[in-house]
């Protein structure tokens, strides 16, 4: 069953247009990734799916219900979460406190909650005091999207959640991810990273705003022309 569609999607910023006529589908229960090279559109897609960026035509539907004109904010309460690339954490605040933020429409009380994200992250269980803006990239980034799973969502929207880490992190992140969708979460990743294909179900390619290819994720991989043209190699 489709969890998100995304239809023929317009928008961009003041006169400038990036996306065009942009679909795609995520099944629930999916790890579906997007690649493309920097300037591509990935992140205004994401942007333009959460409600951060209005839509010029198209539609967008969660869960089967047009959500193409509800604010961001909303957006945790119907079941979708967001992890953007940058500014994804509070520097100053330490980890616990970040996960308690990412809580804040919770009603009953997070702690079991947050262990469970202790579990899936140990590394961050083993520093609840320090402050965030201390943390290395690869940890921030395990805070970060902690902090968005303290809500339960049913889907994530990770942006480039390998961007700028070691190898060793790259592969760490992305088995958690991996863990993530294992413990039912459906995942859209947003990557320029290839190996993102490794652990997707589908994948789609997109370069100057426009659907260049899409199939399985094995698919992709295996396909040379895709490979050299958008995937280095």
């Amino acid at each position: 069953m489709s969890i998100l569609k995304v239809e023929k999607v317009v928008s961009g910023y003041e006169h400038m247009q990036i996306l065009h006529q942009i679909s795609l589908e995520v099944q629930e229960g999916q790890i579906v990734s997007l690649l493309g090279p920097n300037g591509a559109g990935k992140t205004t897609l994401l942007r333009v799916i959460f409600g951060i960026l209005p839509l010029r035509q198209g539609k967008v539907y969660f869960k089967g219900e047009d959500i193409s004109d509800i604010p961001p904010e909303r957006m945790p309460r119907l079941g979708m979460c967001y992890v953007p690339q940058e500014e994804n954490v509070f520097p100053s605040l330490t980890i616990q406190e970040n996960l308690e933020m990412g809580a804040f429409i919770l009603k009953a009380g997070c702690k079991p909650r947050m262990e469970e994200i202790y579990k899936l992250f140990p590394d961050l269980s083993n520093r609840r005091k320090s402050r965030a803006g201390e943390l290395s990239g690869g940890m921030r980034q395990m805070l970060a999207i902690g902090r968005a799973l303290m809500l339960n969502p049913q889907m994530l929207l990770l942006d480039e959640p390998s961007s700028g880490l070691s190898p060793l992190l790259v592969d760490i992140i992305f088995e958690r991810i991996k863990k993530l969708n294992e413990a039912g979460v459906t995942i859209f990743l947003v990557e320029q990273n290839a190996q993102a294909l490794q652990c997707a179900d589908r994948a789609y390619i997109l370069e100057g705003g426009e659907m260049k290819a899409e199939g399985s994720a094995r698919e992709i991989l295996k396909d040379e022309e895709i490979g050299r043209l958008y995937l280095g190699r």
